[in-house]
């Protein structure tokens, strides 16, 4: 392996972080998530079977959301009553921890890149 790939492993932690939402009924919902890969991305993607963002972001939560035991919280077959029987405003809360964490990721790609212009 490279110096150049150690130096970015060592400088990431792939540990899982808590992430929570509010629910409507004021209690606190709480999941653990790793960092997104590229190859989990695009794994979502292909899962989506389209380009709708929702079904991504599904996927991902599916995928992503763990207990603090590292068990998935959802299957599969929870995407149907995940997406019909709540509320959109929990799920889309559940989504954007998820993909608040990508945009934050491109983000400071973005800031890192121009600081170096």
């Amino acid at each position: 392996m490279g110096k150049a790939l150690d130096r970015l492993k060592k400088s990431v932690s792939m540990k899982p972080q808590r992430r929570s939402v509010e629910l409507p009924d004021g209690s606190e919902f709480e999941f653990y998530m790793t960092p997104l890969t590229l190859a989990e991305r695009t794994r979502a993607q292909k899962q989506a079977k389209s380009d709708d963002a929702t079904d991504f972001a599904l996927q991902l939560l599916v995928t992503k959301a763990r207990d603090e035991s590292n068990r998935p919280l959802f299957t599969v077959g929870e995407l149907a009553e995940l997406r019909n029987e709540l509320p959109a405003s929990v799920v889309e809360a559940l989504m954007l921890q998820l993909i608040g964490e990508v945009e934050q990721e491109e983000e400071e790609e973005v800031t890192s890149k121009s600081t170096e212009d």
